[in-house]
This record gives structure tokens, sequence and C-alpha cells, in this order.
């Protein structure tokens, strides 16, 4: 299990996690895509040859998400970046260990 950055006694922001569509032109969609899977928080899931990247990103307050959105649409090639869910969270709820509904003993 990936844990989240902790956010520091100064830090006020939750934790954010958010998935997009990136449209791209279809002959730029595997440099958008490394490009975007080098961004810091950013994690590519899937790329088609006909133009379309997952992409979600992870982040301790809202700047960081919209900062690494404006990145990824300044890319060449990409047509847009499309929001599909927006969650946002303390780091320690989402760091905590959930049990297995059909396990008693946790995780597996």
């Amino acid at each position: 299990m990936r844990h989240l950055p902790t956010p520091g006694p100064d830090d006020a922001d939750d934790v954010h996690i958010a998935s997009f569509i990136v449209h791209v032109v279809p002959k730029h969609v595997m440099a958008v895509a490394a490009r975007v899977a080098e961004l810091p928080g950013a994690e590519v899931h899937a790329a088609t040859p006909e133009g379309k990247i997952v992409v979600t990103l992870e982040a301790v307050g809202s700047g960081p998400i919209l900062g690494t959105v404006g990145t990824i649409q300044q890319i060449p090639g990409v047509i847009n970046a499309a929001l599909v869910y927006q969650c946002a969270d303390t780091a320690e709820s989402m760091n905590e260990e959930l049990p297995d509904a059909h396990s008693p003993q946790g995780l597996h």
C-alpha cells in the first residue's frame, strides 16, 4: 500500500487525489504519457492509440493539483485534461488500513 504524504504542522490542506482523461493528438500519445509520468504526484494508468491517457494526481492541497493540470495542458499535443473524479481527506484517514470484510485478520 502506498502511503500518502503527511501534511506538516503548518499545512491545513488535506490530501487530494484526482483522476483525469487527457485527450491528446494521437501521434503524440506516447510522448505526452512519458512527460506526464515524470510529473510529481502523477501516475499514468493507461494510454490508447486514439489519444486518451488515464492519469491520477496526488498532492497535499488543491494548489499542486491545479498546477500540475496546468502543466499537463501546456504539453505539446495535449488537447484537453478532463476531470473524472476528485477526493480530498486527511492524510491520517487516507493512510488508515481497513479490515477486509471477507478476512477478519486484515487486508491481504
